[in-house]
């Protein structure tokens, strides 16, 4: 299911001439246009889910993040973080479940 106002739901389509780095049936993996790291790419699932909370089946998650780790090993990068955000207060701004996957750079830690 896709919903027509949602921006990933499009990306996901190729309305956009948006460049996929991983694209199959289920997910698809491209730049974030707002990168918070020499390597920010987000895992968008084609189907719509506003957020993780919404997800019933585990094994869209664990796609998403082989996705990730495949995606990684082909651009070279060894270390590197993940990132849900679920909500507004810990700063989802797009209401489409979307993983990113951050590096290039150290991490510091606490993230928030």
């Amino acid at each position: 299911m896709m919903s027509e106002n949602c921006i990933f739901c499009r990306i996901a389509e190729g309305k956009f001439n948006t460049e996929f780095l991983y694209s199959d049936e289920k997910v698809v993996a491209f730049r974030d246009v707002n990168p918070q790291a020499p390597f920010h790419i987000l895992i968008i699932p084609r189907d719509h889910y506003n957020s993780v909370k919404d997800v019933k089946n585990a094994d869209l998650l664990g796609h998403m993040f082989s996705v990730g780790n495949q995606v990684a090993r082909e651009n070279d990068i060894e270390s590197f973080r993940y990132v849900i955000n679920t909500g507004e207060e810990a700063g989802q701004t797009v209401f489409h479940l979307h993983l990113h996957l951050l590096g290039g750079r150290a991490m510091s830690w606490p993230p928030g």
